[in-house]
C-alpha cells in the first residue's frame, strides 16, 4: 500500500489496487471496464448514527447509482466483530479497517471538529433521534460504547476511475460532510463525458 505525500486530488493514483470486504470477493480498483467507477466512502465506526442515516440514503437509491456505472464500497475503522452486526440490508461491499491503514493511505483524518463544528449539530441530533427510534422498534443495533479508532473520525469520498486514478475527491470537514447521492451522480455523469487522455506519441 502506497502512502500519499498529502491529500489525494483528481488525477492522483489511488494508493491501493484491491479492497477486501467482509463479505464477498475482493473489489478491484483497477478494472477492465472503462465505464465503471468505484465510489469509495470512508465512514467512522460501526453503528455511528450519522453514518447510518447517510447510508440509508445510498441504499434507497442503490439501483440508480449502479445504473450510473458506480460501484459503492464503504470503509469503517471498526474491527470485523463490531461491524458484522450492522451489515444487514447493505447491498454493497463493506471493508473493516481497524488499524486505519486505508485511512492513512488516503489521507483521511480524525479531529475533534468532526463533532464540534456547529454545522454538524443538527444532523447529529436528527441521526440520534432516528437511531433511537430504530432501536426501540428493534430495527437498529447500538454502537459500541468505546469504538476502536475513536469518535472523531471525518468522512471522505473518492470517485476512482477504472485506470486507478482519482476522478473526484472530498475530505469532510465535520461528521455529516459528504457527497449526497445527487452530487455523486452528477460527478459520475461528468466523468463519463470526460475524454480519456490521448496515448503518448512514440519518440523519434
Amino acid at each position: 500500500m502506497r502512502m500519499p505525500r498529502g491529500l489525494l486530488k483528481p488525477g492522483s493514483s489511488a494508493p491501493v489496487q484491491t479492497l477486501a470486504p467482509l463479505i464477498g470477493p475482493p473489489v478491484a480498483v483497477l478494472g477492465p471496464d472503462p465505464a465503471r467507477l468505484v465510489h469509495l466512502q470512508f465512514r467512522r465506526f460501526a453503528g455511528c448514527p450519522v453514518c447510518h442515516l447517510h447510508l440509508r440514503s445510498v441504499v434507497r437509491r442503490y439501483e440508480e447509482i449502479a445504473a450510473a456505472g458506480v460501484r459503492e464500497v464503504v470503509v469503517f475503522h471498526s474491527p470485523p466483530e463490531e461491524l458484522r452486526p450492522h451489515l444487514d440490508g447493505l447491498p454493497f461491499p463493506v471493508v473493516a479497517d481497524p488499524d486505519k491503514l486505508l485511512y492513512t493511505a488516503f489521507g483521511v483524518e480524525s479531529t475533534p471538529r468532526a463533532l464540534l463544528a456547529p454545522r454538524a449539530w443538527g444532523p447529529m441530533v436528527r441521526a440520534v433521534l432516528v437511531g433511537t427510534w430504530g432501536l426501540l422498534r428493534g430495527r437498529e443495533k447500538p454502537p459500541v460504547l468505546r469504538p476502536r479508532g475513536g469518535r472523531f473520525g471525518l468522512p471522505a469520498d473518492f470517485l476512482i476511475g477504472s485506470d486507478g486514478r482519482i476522478v473526484a475527491a472530498k475530505y469532510g470537514e465535520h461528521v455529516d460532510d459528504q457527497w449526497s447521492v445527487d452530487q455523486l451522480l452528477a460527478l459520475a455523469a461528468a466523468a463519463s463525458h470526460t475524454p480519456a487522455p490521448a496515448p503518448a506519441t512514440p519518440a523519434g
